[in-house]
C-alpha cells in the first residue's frame, strides 16, 4: 500500500489536508517538485518565480474564449467581456490607455485624505468597543468605502452593490462549476442595471471624482461607450475590493503571528511602505492568476501547447527561495527586494489599481498598530473558504 501511495503523483491539489487552513506548504511542495505540470482538472499550472514572471509578461491572453474547445456560450460578455482584466490586445491595450488616466500618481496622492479619515473613524469606534472582528470593523467596509467615495458614486443601495460583489467573487473562483452559469448571469444582469443607473445620474450630476474622470477620459477622439465604462466600474468593485480587504486582515494576521515584526513595524519610522510590500509577498490577496498560451511554451523542458488554460501560483512563486533566498518563508518587513512580489501580476495586465491598494494596505495597517500598543489577537482566525482570493473571514482582536 506505501508503494502505491508514493507513486501519486506531486501536484496542486487544495483538496490536500490542512490545504484551506495554510496552503503554503502545499505550494512549496508543488514548487519543488512539480513547478510544471499538467493538472487532470484541465490545466497546467506553474509554481517558480521565473516561470511565473514569463508566464505573466509573455503575449498571452487572458479570455477565456482562446482556450482550446472553449465555446462562445460560457460566460456572459456583456460585464465579464468588456471589462480591462478580461480584454486582449488591441482592446485591453485602448481601454487600459483610457482608463490609467483616471488613476495617475497624482489623482492616487489626492486620495490618501479620503483614506486617513475612513481609517480614522474605522478606528475610532474600535477603540470605544475595546476591539472586535477586525474584518468586519476595518478591512470589510474600508475598501468598499473608498472605492465608493473616489468614484463619487450617486446614491445607490450599497448593502446589494456589496451583495453582488461578494457573489460575483466567489462565482468567478477556480472550481465554481459550470452550474453556477445561472448565478452568474443573474448576478451580472443585476450589477449591470445597478452601475449603469448610476453612472447615467451622474452624467447629470458631474463631479470632481473618479467616475466623472472616467466619463471624460479621451485620448484622440477615443472614449468609453456606456457598456464599457459599466464594465470598468464593476471591475473596480469586484477586483478591487476583495483583495484589499485580504491585503489588510491578512497583512495584520501575519504581523499578529510574527509580534518581533509588529514591533519594528511600530518603532521604526518610514518602514510602512516597504513593510506593505513585504506583506503582499508573505500573505497575497491574491494566490492564482490565468493565463491562455497563444503559442506553444517550453517550461522546465515540458511543452505547454498552444490554448492551453495556465494557472499561475502568485503565493508559490511569492516564496521561491531560488530568488528570495532561504529565509523566503520568513515575514521580514525591511526585506530590501519585497517590492519585486509577482502578487500584482506582471506585463500588459499588470494589476491598474495597485497603487490605490498600497495606499490604503499601507495607512489602515500603520495606523492600526501605532495607535493600538496592545493589540492581540483574541480569538480563531476563520478563512473565507476561496481557493485564489483567500484571506480572513474573521480576525478578532482585543487593543
Amino acid at each position: 500500500m506505501s508503494g502505491a501511495t508514493s507513486r501519486i503523483p506531486i501536484m496542486f491539489n487544495p483538496l490536500s489536508a490542512g490545504f484551506m487552513e495554510d496552503p503554503h506548504p502545499h505550494y512549496t511542495e508543488v514548487r519543488r517538485h512539480a513547478p510544471v505540470h499538467e493538472n487532470p482538472g484541465g490545466f497546467w499550472m506553474v509554481s517558480r518565480y521565473e516561470d511565473v514572471e514569463t508566464l505573466l509578461r509573455g503575449d498571452h491572453s487572458v479570455d477565456k474564449r482562446t482556450a482550446r474547445g472553449a465555446t462562445d456560450s460560457g460566460r456572459p460578455q456583456r460585464l465579464k467581456g468588456l471589462a480591462l482584466i478580461d480584454q486582449d490586445p488591441p482592446h485591453h491595450t485602448r481601454l487600459r490607455k483610457l482608463v490609467s488616466q483616471a488613476f495617475t500618481p497624482r489623482a492616487m496622492s489626492g486620495i490618501e485624505p479620503v483614506v486617513r479619515a475612513l481609517v480614522d473613524e474605522a478606528l475610532e469606534e474600535l477603540g470605544r468597543a475595546g476591539g472586535g472582528d477586525l474584518v468586519e470593523a476595518l478591512a470589510f467596509p474600508l475598501p468598499f468605502a473608498v472605492i465608493t467615495r473616489i468614484l463619487g458614486m450617486p446614491e445607490v443601495d450599497t448593502v446589494r452593490l456589496r451583495e453582488l460583489t461578494s457573489l460575483l467573487i466567489r462565482l468567478g473562483e477556480p472550481g465554481a462549476g459550470s452550474g453556477a452559469k445561472a448565478d452568474i448571469e443573474a448576478a451580472d444582469a443585476e450589477m449591470v442595471e445597478l452601475v449603469s443607473d448610476a453612472i447615467s445620474r451622474k452624467r447629470r450630476a458631474r463631479g470632481d471624482d473618479l467616475l466623472t474622470a472616467l466619463i471624460d477620459a479621451e485620448d484622440d477622439g477615443d472614449r468609453l461607450t456606456h457598456d464599457e465604462l459599466v464594465a470598468q466600474v464593476a471591475m473596480l468593485y469586484v477586483a478591487g475590493y476583495e483583495t484589499t480587504v485580504n491585503l489588510i486582515s491578512g497583512g495584520i494576521l501575519a504581523l499578529l503571528r510574527h509580534p518581533e515584526q509588529l514591533d519594528l513595524l511600530r518603532t521604526t519610522p518610514g518602514l510602512e511602505r516597504n513593510a506593505v510590500e513585504e506583506l503582499l509577498r508573505y500573505e497575497p490577496p491574491v494566490h492564482l492568476a490565468r493565463r491562455i498560451t497563444l503559442h506553444p511554451l517550453l517550461m522546465a523542458e515540458l511543452t505547454i501547447p498552444a490554448g492551453s488554460v495556465v494557472l499561475a501560483s502568485l503565493a508559490g512563486a511569492n516564496r521561491d527561495e531560488n530568488f528570495w533566498g532561504p529565509d523566503a518563508d520568513r515575514l521580514r518587513l525591511d526585506r530590501e527586494n519585497a517590492r519585486r512580489h509577482v502578487t500584482f501580476g506582471g506585463g500588459a495586465h499588470y494589476c491598474i489599481g495597485g497603487g490605490l491598494a498600497r495606499i490604503q494596505g499601507r495607512i489602515a495597517i500603520g495606523e492600526l498598530v501605532r495607535r493600538f500598543p496592545d493589540l492581540e489577537q483574541a480569538g480563531e482566525v476563520r478563512w473565507n473558504g476561496l481557493l485564489s482570493l483567500r484571506g480572513p473571514a474573521r480576525l478578532p482582536v482585543r487593543i
